[in-house]
């Protein structure tokens, strides 16, 4: 059977850095070019990054985007790479459509291209368009009716783009009837926990269903709240792996592959779900038979706590470079969220970068405030500490505060040191809010929510103590001192804005409180289902009603990493002002 050297580029993208993904295309071709590849590709909208969002709609990026695709093709030519084949997502429009009601304007795509010798010499669009979760393509894209098909050193290689794999019908049932011999699928894939095992199984499922070898290309890296893990595969027809790419791991996943050899009589038309068969032929002739250099592989897998800690690494490492930040300004209170954002941080983008103040007020203990200082010289973190008690003491002499507000008055006062540091010195704010407190509104509007990003907002606060171990349990391993402190673990949590204050004072344990809250909030289970599992009648009700009503809290919480199938923000979207309650 004939032999093809596939090279699947598991590399991130900036959106809207059209030209920097470009020279990304340019630079990791030439090093499949050098690994001798006889194919390349790159993953879903690499020219443009993704997800675009409202981009698409604006039709001088769509222009930028075309114009970049055909220069990147003259350019690869230029450089001595025309030769090899380059499957390289994009965003199009339709020549076809036109405007009309319920379309997007000017009929963006979701699409990839094959650029060879020169020339764009085949073009298609994404067939199902996802519309769930955080997916809105069903505004942004109008999709493609074609069935691509390269033909390249004697092998017909069919084509898809992510969501044609995840849904039934389609691109997979063509494929079989196109007698391709491999389907190479391009992903924009993002992160979410235990959807690796999900996808492969997928993949699986779908290269058994195309009777063909399947290589699912990954994209990797971060882009406001998603994380892209990688992990891209390739199994054979039966649906055994044959390479498993590394998680949150860049670089180019080779492979060797024995292919059936292109049919004679290949199907041509209409087939499966009304696609039309588009096959280009590139080149007939095989190669000449070699010996394989990567015929088998599987990267190491993550553990469910290090796969996590990675994610939330990933997200924000990506969201402070790739706005052009510099570092990063953290309030430590010598608790746990603090601690774990600092030690995230540190490993994001160094200790270096990171700037952590401590802000006691007249109720701060003396250990979490000794707790703030020990984390800084565990991590070498920039450290300096700033009391409040000279503001507050100002603030409570002009105004008569009492209870809730005077509690609330030391967190915005916190919130508006932190703010006035980050506008003189320029670190941007980290928000150390968990999912648990965000969930039932357990935090301070302009107080503790200040920041511009929320790096453990979509983590609950059991997982908190979870990762908190597994980072220092992963120090000790390498011979390195634990960056967070056990006593920060230990100690029942607690914001200290009164004498004695614990937060299981207003809030039910954390174990039961994210039980419930995985049920409601991630689940979309109701106040009855939930009783049924197990929990008491009054306190779901009156974790229900909290959740409820701090709708408007959340939507002014800054954009953190999303870890799970259901992140506050795009993928739960409930209205403010709401009078339906599941509660008595």
């Amino acid at each position: 059977m004939p032999q093809l050297r596939l090279a699947l580029n598991q590399i991130d993208s900036h959106v809207g850095d059209i030209a920097a993904n470009a020279d990304s295309v340019v630079h990791w071709t030439r090093h499949s070019a050098e690994q001798g590849a006889h194919l390349v590709a790159f993953p879903e909208m690499m020219l443009t990054g993704y997800p675009v969002e409202d981009l698409a709609l604006r039709g001088s990026f769509v222009e930028a985007s075309r114009t970049a695709l055909a220069a990147l093709a003259r350019r690869l030519a230029e450089e001595g790479l025309g030769g090899l084949p380059v499957l390289v997502g994009y965003l199009d429009r339709s020549e076809r459509s036109t405007d009309r009601l319920g379309r997007p304007a000017g009929s963006p795509e979701n699409a990839a291209a094959v650029l060879y010798r020169g020339e764009v010499v085949l073009r298609f669009a994404k067939h199902h368009l996802p519309n769930y979760g955080v997916f809105d393509e069903f505004r942004y894209f109008v999709p493609g009716d074609t069935q691509p098909v390269i033909r390249v050193r004697g092998v017909d290689v069919a084509l898809a783009i992510c969501e044609d794999l995840w849904q039934e019908g389609g691109r997979v049932p063509a494929t079989r009837s196109a007698g391709a011999g491999l389907l190479i699928s391009v992903n924009a894939s993002p992160y979410e926990r235990n959807k690796d095992d999900v996808r492969l199984e997928l993949v699986r499922k779908r290269a058994q269903e195309a009777g063909c070898t399947l290589a699912y290309l990954a994209m990797i890296g971060g882009q406001d709240d998603l994380v892209f893990d990688g992990d891209s595969i390739v199994v054979d027809a039966t649906g055994e792996v044959i390479v498993r790419a590394p998680q949150f791991s860049e670089g180019c996943v080779l492979v060797d592959l024995e292919l059936p050899a292109a049919r004679p009589d290949a199907p041509e038309g209409v087939v499966d779900d009304g696609l039309r068969i588009d096959r280009v032929v590139l080149s007939e002739e095989p190669v000449e038979p070699y010996e394989p250099v990567v015929s088998g592989g599987y990267a190491e897998r993550l553990d469910d706590d290090e796969e996590v800690y990675d994610a939330l690494v990933v997200g924000l490492r990506a969201y402070v470079r790739k706005n052009g930040f510099r570092s990063v300004l953290i309030g430590l209170s010598g608790g746990i969220d603090s601690a774990l954002v600092a030690a995230l941080a540190c490993d994001a983008i160094g200790a270096q970068n990171v700037y952590g103040v401590s802000m006691p007020s007249k109720y701060s203990s003396e250990h979490s405030k000794d707790d703030a200082a020990d984390l800084a010289a565990r991590t070498g973190l920039n450290f300096r500490t700033v009391s409040i008690e000279p503001m507050f003491d100002a603030y409570t002499g002009a105004l008569e505060l009492t209870g809730l507000a005077e509690e609330n008055l030391q967190s915005r006062l916190r919130g508006t040191l932190l703010m006035a540091l980050s506008n003189q010195e320029g670190h941007i704010v980290l928000a150390p809010g968990n999912k648990s407190e965000l969930a039932v509104g357990y935090s301070t509007l302009y107080g503790d929510s200040v920041g511009a990003y929320g790096p453990i907002k979509d983590v609950y606060k059991t997982d908190i103590f979870r990762l908190a171990r597994y980072r220092n349990r992963a120090a000790a391993e390498r011979g390195e001192t634990p960056p967070i402190p056990e006593n920060s673990i230990v100690k029942p949590p607690s914001a200290e804005l009164r004498p004695g204050q614990v937060d299981t004072d207003s809030l039910p344990d954390y174990p039961v409180l994210d039980a419930i809250l995985e049920l409601y909030v991630d689940r979309d289970q109701g106040l009855e289902a939930i009783v049924a599992a197990g929990f008491d009648r009054a306190l779901v009700a009156r974790t229900i009603r909290m959740v409820d009503t701090a709708e408007y809290k959340r939507r002014q919480y800054p954009p953190g990493t999303k870890i799970s199938a259901k992140g506050f923000g795009k993928d739960r979207r409930l209205p403010i002002t709401n009078g339906w309650r599941e509660h008595p």
